[in-house]
């Protein structure tokens, strides 16, 4: 299925630019396992190994790092590169980031459905079902990921993330040996020196018995003082109310005959989702939006997108820099119909010129 970039593995380990990758990359990689379930050890693995270290011609040219081909679902740029056959099509995107989340999205697929039942932490049992569900031809794979895993302790990522729970620094809380190995460490034992002084210093005065954790220092360990309170229990709503809910901050607007919503600040197509009980990957679908983030102001469509525009609308005129994206949004057309009835090329992401395209057939 991938295009992997073959290097030896002996050749991998204490590579200096593994090293700059995995730190420039790891955040994401535990923001991906956090948002997803995938490990984040499988994601950075994956990303090493189809990238080489983001050194390949894909991950250079296409910013696609984890060597993902088109398909027919996929309405955002190609780029065609040499691999089991010549020029096959793979997919581009406009940065590295967004080939992290379209792969987390890309292994949302059924086809990977049983690699959830793994827990994030068998990073072996999951570097094996990825190949048995057909992500790559080579009958090696899995065992390179796993030795790219130990070599780079890649399974210290992401340990104490669950879904739904991300925290920059909780991978790095949790174990004895992160505690030791992360470069924030002597800040954080830096912090509780200071908190302990501060508490020393302090008159003694009636408290609630404070709950206490350690951070490794050495061989000694600090302790750590947290006075947060539980906090109370909220009774969560229930799905009819938290659609209701969300529609008092989205009104309800029309367009093409169509009902959408406009993103405000801090929407995800996600939280979105949750808040509307239904599939991400459906709603995604709907508004051509794999792989793609939501932003404030865009449009969020409650129903496919119409083939075609309105009769009184049927031609459009376009200027050098607008989306074709966009356009679709704002229009309520399907994309992959704005690209039949205009003869466009799949890659066409932006319009460079000042263009007439319709938006439904015209009859001569």
């Amino acid at each position: 299925m991938a295009a992997v970039v073959s290097m030896p593995l002996a050749a991998q380990k204490q590579n200096a630019a593994y090293l700059t990758y995995i730190e420039n990359w790891k955040e994401v990689a535990v923001q991906q396992q956090a948002e997803y379930g995938i490990p984040a050890s499988i994601t950075m693995a994956q990303a090493l190994l189809e990238s080489g270290a983001g050194q390949s011609e894909l991950a250079t040219q296409a910013n696609n790092h984890f060597g993902i081909k088109c398909s027919n679902g996929w309405f955002g740029g190609v780029y065609y590169h040499d691999d089991e056959t010549k020029g096959e099509c793979f997919r581009q995107y406009f940065d590295a980031a967004e080939s992290f989340s379209d792969h987390s999205l890309f292994l949302m697929r059924p086809r990977y459905a049983s690699c959830f039942e793994i827990a994030v932490e068998d990073y072996e049992g999951w570097a094996h079902r990825i190949y048995q569900c057909g992500y790559a031809t080579d009958k090696l794979y899995p065992h390179k990921l796993i030795k790219l895993i130990e070599d780079y302790r890649l399974d210290t990522l992401g340990v104490g993330v669950p879904p739904g729970h991300y925290d920059p620094d909780a991978a790095y809380k949790m174990t004895e040996h992160q505690a030791v190995a992360h470069p924030k460490q002597p800040e954080t034992v830096a912090k509780a020196e200071t908190q302990q002084a501060t508490q020393q210093a302090a008159p003694q005065q009636e408290q609630k018995r404070p709950l206490k954790a350690t951070v490794v220092h050495g061989t000694e360990p600090i302790m750590v003082i947290h006075n947060d309170p539980e906090p109370p229990y909220v009774v969560p709503k229930s799905a009819r109310e938290e659609r209701d809910s969300f529609f008092l901050d989205h009104p309800k607007l029309r367009c093409n005959g169509l009902t959408y919503v406009e993103a405000r600040k801090g929407d995800t197509y996600s939280n979105v989702a949750f808040r509307l009980n239904v599939r991400e990957r459906d709603l995604r679908e709907d508004n051509d939006a794999l792989g793609r983030d939501l932003e404030p102001g865009d449009r969020i469509y409650l129903m496919p997108k119409k083939m075609f525009g309105p009769a009184e609308k049927a031609v459009l005129w376009v200027h050098p820099g607008e989306s074709l994206w966009k356009i679709s949004q704002r229009e309520g057309v399907q994309l992959e119909s704005i690209q039949r009835l205009n003869e466009l090329d799949p890659s066409i992401r932006v319009f460079r010129s000042r263009q007439k395209i319709y938006l439904r057939k015209v009859k001569d």
